[in-house]
């Protein structure tokens, strides 16, 4: 009798280390997240985008206006040193090249707000909305732009038509200004998952 309850105690403690140990040698197989891991683009684009943002004067121009500011800032001059508080929204037109007088690919339509105090920071949500014979469709980028760097990574967070659900990375790259009125960005996109 003494033997049967030994043996129905031990019978728990044998299947819970038998489930643990083939917990740990499963978990320890690659998993199906690390297999698609890629390191090289499966698609890659180079395109710009040109805005102008509304300084009071230049109505007929501008591609962007600022839409938020400060308590006591005006919405035709970017506020503070830093434009800490300031949104703006923009529709600018993509090109192929750096001139703006090149015929658009699209649209650039979203958002950008100066969230920093101290440096010139910006956060970015936006779409490139695409119509060209080569491309049709949207991409959606989200992420922190710290101006101050040459170059910086935006998440592409996905987007649909001829992009659709892909993923990546854009760098951007402040490519000209003009003063606080116009300034073009060089946008590198790389999509390390296209479906």
């Amino acid at each position: 009798m003494a033997r049967a309850r030994a043996s129905a105690t031990s019978l728990p403690h044998i299947f819970l280390l038998s489930l643990l140990l083939f917990s740990s040698s499963f978990s320890s197989a690659s998993s199906p997240w690390k297999s698609k891991k890629q390191h090289k683009p499966c698609k890659h684009l180079l395109l710009f985008f040109h805005d102008i943002i509304y300084n009071g004067k230049n109505a007929a121009n501008a591609t962007s206006a600022i839409v938020a500011a400060p308590q006591g800032a005006n919405l035709t001059i970017l506020a503070d040193k830093f434009h800490f508080g300031n949104i703006a929204v923009f529709d600018d037109p993509i090109t192929l090249d750096n001139n703006l007088h090149s015929p658009p690919i699209g649209r650039a339509q979203g958002m950008y707000m100066y969230d920093t105090k101290n440096t010139y920071t910006a956060w970015l949500g936006f779409s490139f909305v695409l119509n060209t014979t080569d491309y049709q469709g949207t991409i959606n980028f989200i992420g922190a732009d710290p101006l101050m760097n040459k170059t910086r990574d935006i998440s592409i967070v996905g987007g649909t038509g001829d992009f659709f659900m892909h993923r990546g990375v854009a760098t951007v790259m402040t490519d000209s200004f003009e003063g606080e009125v116009y300034f073009r960005l060089s946008v590198d996109i790389k999509f390390y998952e296209c479906w």
